[in-house]
């Protein structure tokens, strides 16, 4: 007992206290330091074996992640075994002190776990990829019995474009770890089968990139779905900062227009295609080229016997491209219109609400969006099962109200509407910049 006593003590001893001029220094690529729950933790090494990658982890150097760490992560005990290696100090007392919004976000995150809003309905689950297994089913019929005639063709990819676009919005809930929470492998497992055997994509290239996403929302330079300056500029920074640079010799003030051509068309059968197959590749995901390969002689084995070699060929982008205008549309109708901004280590709350806007609710527009449509709400608790979403909204709303943060809901065509609207003031921006920096 005395010899254990004096351990602790010493312990207790060993155990630093910086404060936050001490750790914000702490953001480098080889010294990379970060707060939970006000504890200091040295993830310059860990970072390059953390299990959702490196880079979202990354991003938070320098600054406190506590609210990000609880909003991906399902079993802490589990997690902070890994913690005590790495941990190397506590902020001092008087830097530790939670402000008011802090506090109360927090408190919302238990009253959701009081309401059992992290508790699955697996019904709900069962019925969703049992319709999409449906669907799969008739793509193929349809022209089985019918033939390949245009109508019966049309039908097969309308079907087959349902199972895709529905595919990943539950291959999103699965990714997030929202479905069978602490048992996290069946969610794997299900993430493989639904992205990789269903959709033909990789799954960990969309965990690499997504989470990313969700990190830091609308940040430039750290969220991957804003690294768009050599096609498009977005937001109000990034247009000042293409145009005084003068590193791109696109016409963004036409962006508004060739969005139509090189955006929703292309993202998938040619940007997405490229970047999962290079990422698989590159870094070596011999499970996910397994599992795309089984995709493609799934595909193959039973549409080329209908359809010709050709034709299949020319069924599959045609999907690929009805799909990519489905996944467009609806993901950047959250995002684009917000603030994209550098990275001003906000809370978390704040972080979320000026990168995202709701969608309003309906039935047609839950299924559509695949409950992205609640976007906000995703966004602070991506754990949370989508068919909860709606329930804990206007008490976001509320909080939002409270601490003065705007709350957006917009009607779908109206997000649509506004994608547009961005990219031609963004794009205006950038003329109006370069005009006075360039040309004399």
């Amino acid at each position: 007992m005395g010899k254990g006593g004096q351990n602790d003590k010493q312990d207790e001893r060993e155990v630093k206290s910086f404060t936050w001029d001490d750790i914000k220094v702490h953001d480098k690529r080889n010294d990379k330091w970060l707060v939970i729950g006000g504890e200091v933790y040295d993830i310059t090494r860990w970072s390059r074996r953390h299990p959702g990658g490196s880079r979202v982890i990354s991003h938070y150097a320098g600054q406190d992640a506590t609210d990000a760490f609880r909003a991906f992560h399902n079993d802490l005990n589990f997690v902070k075994k890994y913690m005590k290696a790495i941990h190397i100090g506590t902020v001092k007392p008087e830097d530790q002190s939670e402000i008011e919004l802090r506090s109360d976000f927090r408190e919302l995150r238990k009253t959701a776990e009081k309401m059992n809003l992290f508790k699955t309905n697996a019904l709900f689950y069962t019925l969703h990829l049992a319709h999409i297994l449906l669907f799969e089913v008739l793509a193929y019929l349809t022209m089985y019995y019918f033939g390949t005639g245009w109508l019966p063709f049309l039908v097969s990819v309308a079907c087959y474009t349902i199972v895709q676009a529905q595919t990943g919005w539950l291959q999103h809930d699965f990714g997030h770890v929202s479905v069978f929470k602490n048992h996290y492998y069946l969610d794997h497992i299900l993430h493989q089968f639904t992205m990789g055997f269903i959709k033909g994509a990789s799954a960990k290239w969309w965990n690499h990139m997504h989470y990313q996403h969700h990190a830091k929302p609308n940040v430039m330079d750290k969220d991957p779905d804003v690294r768009v300056e050599k096609l498009f500029v977005v937001g109000d920074k990034m247009p000042v900062q293409m145009a005084k640079s003068n590193k791109s010799s696109m016409p963004f003030n036409w962006q508004h227009r060739y969005f139509f051509v090189v955006g929703p068309p292309l993202l998938f059968p040619v940007y997405f295609q490229f970047m999962l197959i290079r990422h698989v590749i590159t870094r070596r995901e011999w499970v996910d080229i397994g599992v795309l390969i089984a995709f493609f002689i799934k595909f193959f084995y039973l549409y080329v016997p209908l359809l010709g070699i050709g034709n299949t060929i020319f069924f599959y982008f045609f999907i690929r491209v009805l799909e990519s205008h489905w996944f467009t549309w609806v993901s950047q109708s959250n995002h684009i219109p917000m603030e994209i901004d550098e990275d001003h280590a906000e809370e978390w709350l704040p972080l979320q609400m000026h990168a995202t806007c709701d969608i309003e609710q309906s039935f047609f527009n839950d299924w559509f969006t695949g409950h992205l449509n609640f976007q906000i709400e995703h966004h602070l608790f991506p754990t949370m099962p989508r068919h909860n979403l709606y329930k804990i909204a206007p008490l976001v709303k509320s909080l939002c109200e409270k601490h003065n943060l705007s709350y957006q809901v917009k009607p779908l065509l109206q997000s649509f509407i506004d994608i547009v609207s961005s990219l031609k003031h963004s794009g205006e921006l950038w003329y109006s910049t370069y005009n006075q920096y360039h040309v004399s």
